[in-house]
């Protein structure tokens, strides 16, 4: 059985996306670059486990275990967990202790794991309680805004928050809205134009950094499994204002 994706949209404020991944066998998913973090849910051989996932600044080949089942969030740019900064967890992340089927323990608290239908209400939870939170700069950068600060406590704050420069957050969410575009079927030349690329080369430089394939590879569905969905909708609109 081939390793099964999907993924949909939230209309959680807080959260990017849902996304759910199973296999019978050993087989191995390109993941890419991400600016955001996440929470991932997974079990195999019985055993539950819950990690915190970090930003990721460029591609790699990951594993993805025989008979485990996932449930992960992508939670929105801008949020971030009360108990670490998100820059600490850059390429890396955090496996949660005293996780059961029923539950695991965030920042001192129990919780419920959820279903992939309740991802909203644990997180709507989690806010609640203050665990996750947000900034309002990041909020504002992000809106196209001009923060009432120093360009310098600006990008402190916005990399506290994210791990990246609002330029960082820019690129990488280009480069995964072309991607999915391009494994549309789209040409490369209109996704180059309509994502503001320079020109096809410029284009093709962000693709090898951040998603590790080509364009070509990426319209003829070539180089095994990718840590990307055709049908994912998400947008990079609310982030064609240049972020400085």
């Amino acid at each position: 059985m081939d390793l099964v994706l999907g993924m949909r949209e939230s209309d959680s404020p807080w959260i990017a996306s849902v996304w759910t991944c199973s296999t019978e066998q050993v087989r191995w998913m390109t993941s890419v670059a991400s600016e955001t973090w996440g929470l991932i849910f997974w079990e195999q051989d019985g055993v539950p486990h819950v990690e915190v996932t970090g930003p990721e600044t460029g591609t790699a080949t990951a594993p993805v275990p025989a008979g485990a089942t996932f449930v992960g969030v992508q939670m929105a740019v801008g949020t971030a967990l009360r108990m670490v900064p998100t820059g600490r967890l850059l390429d890396g992340g955090i496996s949660l202790p005293e996780v059961t089927r029923r539950g695991f323990v965030l920042d001192g608290w129990r919780w419920e794991t959820p279903g992939v239908d309740d991802v909203e209400a644990l997180v709507e939870r989690l806010v609640g309680a203050g665990v996750v939170v947000r900034d309002p700069v990041v909020d504002d950068v992000l809106r196209g805004g001009r923060p009432a600060l120093s360009s310098r406590s600006v990008e402190r704050r916005f990399r506290a928050a994210t791990g990246f420069s609002p330029g960082r957050v820019q690129q990488i969410a280009r480069a995964r809205a072309a991607a999915v575009a391009l494994m549309r079927g789209e040409e490369t030349a209109d996704v180059a134009w309509r994502l503001g690329y320079y020109d096809e080369p410029h284009l093709a430089r962000a693709l090898r950094r951040f998603v590790g394939r080509t364009a070509g590879a990426l319209r003829a569905g070539e180089g095994g499994a990718i840590a990307l969905d055709p049908q994912d909708t998400t947008s990079y609109t609310s982030l064609t204002t240049p972020l400085v």
